[in-house]
């Protein structure tokens, strides 16, 4: 499990995706040290296990097709700098919010707009990603725990502060470019139990007992 936020900006240093999967290879001199073989890494928010290092300061890890279809990382080039977070220790500080690691799909930053000392990020996204958000929500972009500021009928917009500006690369994203996405799970679980077919939990239960 992971909390959005993101520990480092690393590198790509390799690409081979060849046949719709393959293997991606990683600079991350800051949190090298800390990786062994079989560790959880989020790359832009999508959940990858170190497999091999092919040299000091460089993680390489297996991408299957499914994160291919699902996330932007095949977008990647040699050279792309992307956002980095280790997996949660037990003893550690819960700073953001609840990201698995598993991309729901991929939005499009629609523009960025200045707001006092602020960045407004408006980012457009389907119906099916638009039911799980909401205002004030949480909500991972490329793996960066952020607040949602707004949604509307096509997207949502975000407040990017400087800290968090500085720290990942959503900032140096442009207009038209794509982002990984991964909504509440939360949201997702209780919409899953309300459906009659479940587990026989409904809205009408919810309400007998006082829950809503």
């Amino acid at each position: 499990m992971f909390t959005g936020i993101i520990e480092e900006k690393g590198q790509v240093e390799k690409l081979d995706f060849s046949g719709g999967a393959g293997t991606i290879s990683i600079l991350c001199p800051k949190i090298f040290p800390g990786i062994k073989i079989g560790d959880s890494i989020a790359v832009n928010g999508v959940c990858l296990t170190a497999s091999f290092f092919p040299r000091e300061g460089v993680f390489a890890a297996d991408v299957m097709p499914e994160t291919l279809r699902r996330s932007n990382l095949g977008r990647l080039k040699t050279g792309s700098h992307v956002n980095l977070e280790r997996a949660l220790p037990v003893d550690g500080r819960f700073g953001g919010h609840i990201v698995a690691g598993h991309i729901d799909g991929t939005g499009k930053i629609l523009s960025l707009r200045p707001e006092g000392n602020a960045i407004l990020v408006t980012v457009e996204s389907s119906p099916e990603l638009l039911r799980y958000v909401v205002e004030k929500g949480s909500i991972a972009v490329d793996g960066i725990s952020l607040t949602v500021a707004k949604v509307s009928t096509s997207g949502f917009t975000v407040s990017v502060i400087p800290h968090t500006a500085g720290e990942t690369t959503l900032l140096s994203r442009h207009s038209g470019e794509e982002v990984n996405l991964e909504t509440d799970i939360i949201g997702k679980y209780v919409e899953k139990l309300l459906r009659p077919s479940s587990s026989g939990l409904t809205a009408e239960m919810l309400r007998e007992k006082g829950f809503c």
